[in-house]
């Protein structure tokens, strides 16, 4: 769990520190990580999340509605966020809030980010309920290395986008890092919550149920939109058809670690 933590903590701060580095006028190679990384969320969300979250309830037609409450969760949060769950980066260059935080736009990140950490729960915490053959435990991490490495992949463009705009509006590099450390935090703060605040009610209720039918929903909209719009024009670009081919195979792949 201590890795899961540094690993969500580090890349979005590494990927955010080499914005001050990277080419204002070359956003290619986001573009070509978006695709890798929509294309794994996709995989991971079709292959292990939803399978996961149908087998741990005894209802699974429910698990829809939690789906579909998560889709439109992340569009409702996409109005605030402007889209930089998948990288966007609106830069207005008569944009009057310049020198302002934007703090909606933070805030829904921050909630986006805690409820992707929140479904990272290690299955080690030791206590089995006998009698119960699928008991609402028995699914809890099965897949807690597969998800955490497309949460973090998915934060690297995220991180870039929110840095940009927040050196945009600050014009100031520190201040800007600063705000950046409170989205790091976010996926941490959730896999901590649920380790050790809800751990029971993940384990003998239907929590894990609900949390992990919203994320999927949130998986659903960002990979979706992703893929959509990294081939705007349903044009052939080969570099991104190669990204989209291996986000989709490093997911099979992690059905057999």
């Amino acid at each position: 769990m201590i890795l899961a933590i540094l690993i969500l903590f580090f890349t979005v701060l590494f990927a955010g520190w080499l914005v001050r580095f990277l080419p204002k006028d070359n956003q290619y190679f986001l573009k070509i990580l978006l695709a890798f990384s929509g294309a794994y969320l996709f995989s991971i969300t079709i292959l292990h999340i939803l399978p996961d979250v149908l087998l741990s309830t005894d209802d699974p037609h429910q698990v829809g509605y939690y789906v579909l409450a998560g889709f439109f969760l992340q569009l409702l949060l996409e109005l605030f966020s402007e889209g930089i769950e998948h990288g966007h980066v609106h830069k207005h260059a008569h944009d009057k809030n310049t020198g302002y935080v934007p703090f909606m736009l933070l805030f829904s990140l921050i909630m986006h980010s805690f409820l992707e950490g929140s479904i990272l729960v290690e299955n080690d915490h030791g206590h089995n309920h006998a009698g119960h053959n699928h008991g609402h435990n028995d699914y809890l991490g099965n897949n807690f290395y597969s998800v955490l490495v497309g949460i973090a992949i998915h934060h690297i463009p995220a991180a870039v986008a929110l840095m940009s705009v927040l050196m945009f509006r600050l014009n100031n590099f520190k201040k800007a890092f600063g705000y950046l450390f409170l989205f790091a935090i976010a996926s941490p703060l959730g896999i901590l919550f649920s380790n050790y605040v809800i751990l029971d009610q993940l384990q003998n209720t239907n929590l894990f149920m609900i949390l992990s039918g919203l994320v999927a929903g949130n998986f659903l909209h960002i990979s979706t939109t992703i893929l959509f719009e990294t081939s705007p024009d349903h044009r052939f670009h080969k570099n991104k058809i190669i990204a989209t081919v291996a986000g989709t195979l490093l997911a099979l792949a992690s059905n057999f670690v």
